[in-house]
């Protein structure tokens, strides 16, 4: 009896580290919010909530006056709704701050995770890339995550603009 639950425990410990790794680059998020894609999305691709802790978060709809340059600012119960999805759905705090950071990291761009994933000659990028007019910055995932709008990541689903 110790031998078969010994047994079935290593199969199910195999499959479970199976089916894990290979959907470890999936890279897919919480589905979105229908006014948090319908307002924020409007402007830009709905970015993925996990990549930045919910402090940063409200940090940043609490400047959405002057968003990045822009005035964004919302109705207060659709900036009530999107902050609570936002924070609600938010990734954990020190996996995606900024090294340095002395407040809120509110750029995606600047954590550590996007700076490893997206370092120079890391998958084909390079620096004419991120300058390329397909791309611009760093900041329009969608250059190269054709699946991005719909909260898809997947390794599978890039597409890297040739830099000319």
């Amino acid at each position: 009896m110790k031998l078969r639950t010994f047994a079935l425990t290593a199969v199910m410990t195999v499959l479970a580290l199976h089916f894990g790794a290979s959907q470890a680059d999936e890279h897919k998020y919480s589905s979105l919010n229908a006014t948090y894609k319908e307002e924020c999305g409007s402007c830009h691709v709905p970015y993925p909530l996990q990549l930045l802790p919910a402090d940063s978060w409200r940090s940043l709809m609490g400047g959405l006056d002057k968003h990045f340059g822009s005035n964004a600012t919302l109705n207060a119960p659709v900036a009530k709704e999107i902050t609570q999805y936002l924070v609600a759905n938010a990734g954990r705090s020190g996996q995606s701050l900024a090294a340095g950071a002395k407040g809120p990291t509110l750029r995606i761009t600047e954590t550590a995770w996007f700076k490893r994933e997206h370092r120079d000659g890391h998958d084909g990028l390079s620096a004419s890339v991120w300058q390329s007019a397909a791309v611009k910055s760093p900041a329009n995932c969608a250059a190269c995550h054709r699946e991005a709008g719909e909260g898809n990541y997947s390794e599978r689903g890039i597409r890297i603009p040739r830099a000319k």
